[in-house]
Parts: structure tokens; sequence; C-alpha cells
């Protein structure tokens, strides 16, 4: 399924707006737990929302803000906020 994610890009639920594609993925190694979706080619859009950056200053959306993941990860821009 990682695989499958990486690459993708991630839309806003609310305005559609696009943030960037996913890089890679933060997860808990001991538990599997998938914490963040790490952004690449981040858009304007994605400066414009509350995102934490990691060490790298790469912008990271938080896992339980997707809704849905098809040919686009969908997420709650009003939960990242």
């Amino acid at each position: 399924m990682c695989k499958d994610i990486i690459g993708k890009t991630i839309v806003s639920e609310e305005t559609g707006r696009k943030f960037g594609l996913v890089g890679n993925l933060n997860f808990i190694v001991e538990s599997g737990e998938l914490m963040n979706l790490v952004l690449e080619a981040p858009t304007k859009s994605s400066e414009q929302v509350n995102l934490e950056t990691d060490d790298g200053g790469r912008f990271l959306v938080p896992f339980s803000t997707v809704k849905s993941v098809g040919d686009f990860i969908i997420v709650s821009e009003k939960e990242i906020i």
C-alpha cells in the first residue's frame, strides 16, 4: 500500500487546492502506525496552511487528515489548521 501512495497528489477536500506530491511516509516502526505524509514539490497552497515541518524543512501532512486514497490523496484542510 505504501508504494501506491508515494507520488500521488494531495488535494484539499474542502477547496480542491493541491498541496504537492507524497514524497515519503513517516511511521512508527514498532507499531507500523502511519503518522505523516511528507510533501514533495509543495505548492503555494501548502505554504498557506499551518503544516508542521521535519528537520529537513519538508512539510508534513498528518495521516489523520486523510479522507480517501484513489487517484489523489484527499485530506481535510480544516483538520490540519
